[in-house]
C-alpha cells in the first residue's frame, strides 16, 4: 500500500471517528494571575439545551427527529438534527496526524516548532494592563503535494481536488496542511516580544477599532504555564506600562505587535481596550463572509477551496462604523476550529477593521461542546469588560446564537446595546434549518433587529443605542420559524415582534399529537431532501 493511500485511509478514520473528547477548560491550570477586577470567567463548559418553545413541543420534535433518523437506518450525519455541520467537527490532532502521515519520532523531532498566535485583547485593572495571550504551539509536517491532494479529498466530500481550478487546489492544499499539524503538549511558549503597532484596520490602513498612536509598551515576557495536552495556551498576563497610557486615562484603543520568539509566523496584534466604551462582537460565517454553512457541498467548497468572499457590502458598514466611532472595539468571535483561524484572521485584516479574535479551542471538539463554546467566550469578554456596552452581530443559521445572544441581554443587564441578526432563511433558499426566536420575546424591540441586507443597518445611531430600523419588517413569532411549508411563520402584524403579538407561536403550542408527528415528518423529509439535493 502506498504511503499516500495509507495516509488517506488513516486520516479518514481519524476524521470520521472523533478522537478528541471535550474537556471542560481551555487551560490546563488555574489562572492565578487573572486581574482582580474585572472578573475573569471561570472555565466550566455548560451543556444546556436550547430554550424550549411551545410546551416543550420543539424538544419533543427534536427527540422524534433523532428517533426517526435512527429508525430509518440511514447514514445521514448527526448534525442533520443539531444543525452543526460535520465538516467542522472531528479534525485529527496530535497522534492521529502523526499516524495518518506515517511520521516517526525522529522525523517529528526534526520539525521546527511554530505558534498560532491569536489576536488578543487586554483589559485595565488597578494593577495595570492585562493581556489575554492565547493560541497553539504545533509542528508542521513536510507533506508532499501528492499526499496533500489525496488528503484534501477527504475534507472536500463529494468533490475531488482534480475538479477544482488551480488556485482552488492551492487553497485546498494549504488549508489541509493547516489542519494536519501536530500540536505540542506541555511545552513552554517561547519568549513573547511586544512593541507599539503603527496602524490597524482594513488592509493594514489606519483607522477602525481605535486609531490612536501607541507610543509605549515595548518589552519581553514569558507565559506562566506550559501548553495543554492539545498544545493550547490561554492566560491573562500583566504587562509593564513602559510608556503606555493608563486605561482609565483614555477612551482610545492602544495596539501592540505580538511576536513569539523563534516562530516565523507567530505574529498578532494585541488590542488594549479601556474599561468603558463600545465593543462590537461579530460572528464571521454568513454574516461577514459568504459561507453557506447550511448547504454542505457549498459550505465545504467555500471553506476549503474558494477564496473567502465578503457578504454583500458588509465591509462598508463596518468601515463606516469605525470612522464615525473611532474608539469602537471590534472583537471577532467564531466557533470554527482553531486550526483554520489564520485564514479567518487574514480575511478580516483584508476586508474589515482590525480587532481581537476568538475561535473554538481544540478541547471543544464535539457537537455539544461546539454549541456551548460561544456562550463561554461571550461570558469571558463580558466579564472582562463589565463597564463596556456590546453590539452583538450574527445570523439565524447558528442555533447557539439564537439562544445565547438574547440570554446575554438578560444575564448582563445594561451591557447589551444592540443585537443584529441576519435572517439567512429569508434571503437564501438553501437555508432549510428552522430557527428559534423565543429568546427575543422578553427583549425590547428597540434593542434588536433581524435584517436581510447590510443596507438595513445604515443610518442607525448605534453609538447612542438606536438599533431598530422601523422600516424593516420583523415578523417574529417567538417560537420556531423557518419550518416546512411556512408553519409558525405568520405573526399577527407586519412587525408583530415589536408589538409582542405571536398568535402563531401560541397556535403551534396547541398542536395535538397527530399534528406534531406530521410536523416531525415534514421536518425530516425536508432535511433529507436538502441533504441529497
Amino acid at each position: 500500500m502506498s504511503r499516500s493511500s495509507f495516509a488517506c485511509q488513516a486520516l479518514l478514520q481519524a476524521a470520521l471517528l472523533s478522537v478528541v473528547s471535550a474537556i471542560p477548560a481551555p487551560t490546563a491550570f488555574v489562572n492565578n494571575v487573572a486581574p482582580p477586577e474585572p472578573v475573569i470567567t471561570p472555565s466550566p463548559v455548560q451543556h444546556r439545551p436550547s430554550r424550549v418553545a411551545g410546551r416543550n413541543i420543539l424538544s419533543d420534535v427534536d427527540s422524534d427527529i433523532n428517533s426517526i433518523l435512527s429508525g430509518l437506518g440511514s447514514d445521514l450525519p448527526s448534525w442533520v438534527a443539531s444543525g452543526v455541520p460535520n465538516y467542522f467537527q472531528g479534525f485529527p490532532t496530535g497522534y492521529a496526524v502523526v499516524s495518518s502521515l506515517g511520521l516517526n519520532s525522529a522525523e517529528l523531532a526534526a520539525l521546527p516548532t511554530n505558534v498560532l498566535n491569536i489576536d488578543p485583547y487586554a483589559n485595565w485593572t488597578s494593577s495595570g494592563w492585562n493581556v489575554r495571550f492565547h493560541g497553539n504551539v504545533y509542528k508542521q509536517p513536510n507533506t508532499s503535494i501528492s499526499d496533500l491532494n489525496d488528503l484534501a479529498d477527504v475534507f472536500l466530500g463529494n468533490t475531488s481536488i482534480s475538479d477544482l481550478s488551480e488556485s482552488e487546489q492551492k487553497q485546498a492544499r494549504n488549508l489541509t496542511a493547516e489542519i494536519l499539524v501536530v500540536q505540542q503538549p506541555d511545552v513552554a511558549v517561547n519568549t513573547i516580544h511586544l512593541e507599539p503597532a503603527p496602524s490597524q484596520g482594513s488592509s493594514g490602513q489606519p483607522g477602525g477599532g481605535g486609531s490612536s498612536n501607541t507610543t509605549g509598551g515595548t518589552q519581553n515576557l514569558t507565559l506562566p504555564y506550559n501548553t495543554t495536552v492539545e498544545g493550547d495556551f490561554d492566560t491573562f498576563v500583566p504587562i509593564s506600562s513602559n510608556g503606555l497610557t493608563a486605561g482609565n486615562e483614555t477612551s482610545a484603543i492602544q495596539r501592540l505587535n505580538v511576536h513569539v520568539e523563534g516562530a516565523t509566523i507567530g505574529n498578532s496584534t494585541a488590542y488594549l481596550v479601556p474599561p468603558t466604551g463600545l465593543t462590537v462582537v461579530s460572528d464571521i460565517d454568513d454574516i461577514l463572509r459568504v459561507t453557506k454553512i447550511y448547504e454542505p457541498e457549498q459550505g465545504l467548497l467555500n471553506s476549503f477551496a474558494r477564496p473567502f468572499r465578503p457578504w454583500e457590502n458588509m465591509p462598508d458598514i463596518y468601515r463606516n462604523w469605525s470612522i464615525s466611532l473611532p474608539n469602537l472595539h471590534f472583537h471577532y468571535l467564531t466557533t470554527t476550529p482553531e486550526q483554520v483561524t489564520r485564514n479567518y484572521m487574514q480575511f478580516i485584516y483584508d476586508n474589515y477593521p482590525g480587532g481581537s479574535f476568538d475561535t473554538r479551542p481544540l478541547n471543544f471538539s464535539d457537537v455539544s461542546a461546539t454549541l456551548s463554546i460561544r456562550k463561554f467566550l461571550l461570558k469571558k469578554v463580558f466579564e472582562t469588560f463589565p463597564q463596556r456596552k456590546f453590539i452583538l452581530i450574527a445570523d439565524t443559521s447558528n442555533s447557539d446564537v439564537m439562544r445565547d445572544y438574547p440570554e446575554m441581554a438578560t444575564d448582563f443587564p445594561g451591557q447589551v446595546q444592540c443585537i443584529f441578526v441576519r435572517n439567512t432563511s429569508a434571503t437564501d433558499s438553501g437555508d432549510k434549518f428552522p430557527y428559534d426566536t423565543s429568546g427575543f420575546e422578553k427583549l425590547n424591540q428597540s434593542n434588536y433587529m433581524f435584517f436581510l441586507h447590510p443596507d438595513d443597518l445604515t443610518n442607525l445611531d448605534i453609538g447612542n443605542g438606536q438599533c431598530y430600523n422601523t422600516s424593516i419588517p420583523q415578523n417574529l413569532t417567538f417560537s420556531y420559524q423557518g419550518l416546512p411549508l411556512g408553519l409558525g411563520d405568520k405573526p399577527t402584524a407586519v412587525n408583530g415582534s415589536a408589538n409582542h403579538t405571536a398568535e402563531s407561536a401560541a397556535s403551534l403550542s396547541m398542536m395535538g399529537g397527530t399534528d406534531r408527528q406530521g410536523l416531525v415528518f415534514l421536518i425530516v423529509l425536508a432535511t433529507i431532501s436538502f441533504m441529497v439535493l
